[in-house]
């Protein structure tokens, strides 16, 4: 009985003696634990900021493309570029085909073999 209650001495003791280390490494770890979660509510504050800059952003030139599209700015601009280039193939093929009537309206003289 007597070891029983000596143990149970020892127990509450050491139990005490815990909770007293245990507070004071809270009061010695508080300090830190509140910079680092200001730290962290900062760096989140920011992160935060540059995702909303960054969907702006992406949502204005979203916004410009469509414009773009709906006024067919682009669409007429490719359609000036295809006819101009078909237009500059087509004054080709002319030119080769006149010059080619021209080549074959003309006379050959054929040079006779001096003997």
């Amino acid at each position: 009985m007597l070891t029983r209650s000596i143990s149970c001495i020892v127990l509450v003791l050491l139990t005490s003696l815990s909770w007293d280390l245990a507070a004071k490494e809270y009061k010695r770890m508080s300090p830190k634990a509140e910079e680092a979660g200001k730290i962290a509510r900062q760096t989140e504050a920011e992160q935060l900021e540059k995702a909303r800059k960054a969907a702006n952003a992406t949502q204005a030139r979203e916004q410009e493309v469509l414009e773009r599209q709906q006024s067919g700015e682009w669409q007429e601009s490719q359609r000036e570029k295809a006819q101009r280039q078909f237009n500059e193939r087509e004054s080709r093929e002319l030119k080769y085909l006149k010059e080619a009537r021209e080549a074959a309206a003309q006379d050959r003289k054929i040079p006779k073999p001096q003997s």
